[in-house]
This record gives C-alpha cells, structure tokens and sequence, in this order.
C-alpha cells in the first residue's frame, strides 16, 4: 500500500461493514404517510446515530457503503426500494442528506472534549438538520414551491426529534461502554487538517 493513501484498518473496515448492516435493517420497517412521495421512516435516525457513533469519518463511509449498495439495486432502503429511483426522486435530498448528516453529528462529536447526552443531543440534532438543509429544498422542486415543500416537511419533525433522542441516549451509552472507540478531541482534529 502507497504511503500516501491512507489505510482504513481491518477493524475500522469492520465497523463500516456492521454498522452498514445495521441501517440496512433499519430499513425493513416500512414507511407510514409522508409528503411528496417522501415517506416517514425509521432508517432516516440511522446516519445520525452511526455519526455519533463511529464519528465522521466512518460514520460517513457507512451510510456511503449503505448509498452505494442502494444504487446498485439492493433494496436497502424503507419498503425495499433500491436503484436509481430514489436517487432522482423527492426522496434524492435527503438521501444525499444522509451522507452530510453523518458527517456533522460524527464531526461534533469528535471535537467534543466530554461527550456528554447534552452534546449528542446538540450534535444529533445539527445532523438532523443538515439532513433537512438538502432534504427540504429537493422536496420544494418536486412541489413546484420551496416554501410548501418546507411546510410540507413539518410532518417529518416529530418524529424525528424522537429518533434524534434516542440516537442521543443510545451514543451515550455506547460511548460510556466504550470510552475509546474515538480518539481524543485532539487526534480527532488532526485528521480533519
């Protein structure tokens, strides 16, 4: 392996692959309603929670793994959709939203010197909206008008503020267990340079 390329271990290879799993699953509850095509899901928690999680770095590459496979045609997504359909959809933003909010509450996380349930909350709910940041305005395109698409979008909020939540408490408890599944603040910062 060149020196320039940075390797990803076997056991952070590990992670991506289970946690890729794991939002896979959270797709097998069908989605109930939603707006423009747009269904209310379980599996959209799932990014936040691997960013909090893994942090940004495998967090992002888990829901690009989950992405990608999707793309191919696996139906990994909520009511076993998968290929390019819902990449051109009303759904594509938050897809693609995905990817940004795992980076951001992954991101947070990282750089918090204590990862306290005060700070998962704050860092799960800027990927939730960093997710709605690309989201909403896709769902405006496809209703002709971004301000219907953002009011339109209210009915995915309760929801999940809940899954953001649980995400929250759910990191925490893993961080608590696992106090050095992500390195130091410090070393963290290094990497993102």
């Amino acid at each position: 392996m060149s020196g320039s390329r940075a390797a990803l271990p076997a056991a952070s290879l590990a992670r991506v692959v289970v946690f890729t799993a794991f939002l896979a699953v959270l797709g097998l509850f069908p989605g109930i309603g939603g707006v423009a095509g747009v269904p209310v899901v379980v599996q959209n928690g799932g990014p936040i929670l691997v960013g909090a999680i893994l942090g940004w770095r495998l967090g992002t590459a888990s829901v690009a793994l989950l992405l990608a496979l999707t793309a191919l045609g696996l139906p990994l997504l909520s009511g076993g959709r998968g290929g390019l359909a819902p990449f051109v959809g009303p759904s594509a933003g938050f897809l693609v939203g995905w990817l940004l909010s795992a980076l951001v509450t992954g991101l947070i996380v990282q750089r918090a010197r204590k990862r306290t349930l005060a700070v998962l909350l704050v860092a799960c709910l800027a990927g939730l909206l960093a997710d709605y940041l690309i989201g909403i305005p896709v769902i405006g395109l496809f209703v002709g008008d971004l301000g219907a698409g953002l009011v339109q979008s209210l009915v995915f909020v309760p929801g999940d503020l809940i899954k953001v939540a649980v995400a929250a408490v759910v990191a925490g408890l893993v961080h608590r267990a696992l106090p050095d599944l992500l390195p130091p603040p410090s070393s963290a910062e290094s990497r993102v340079r």
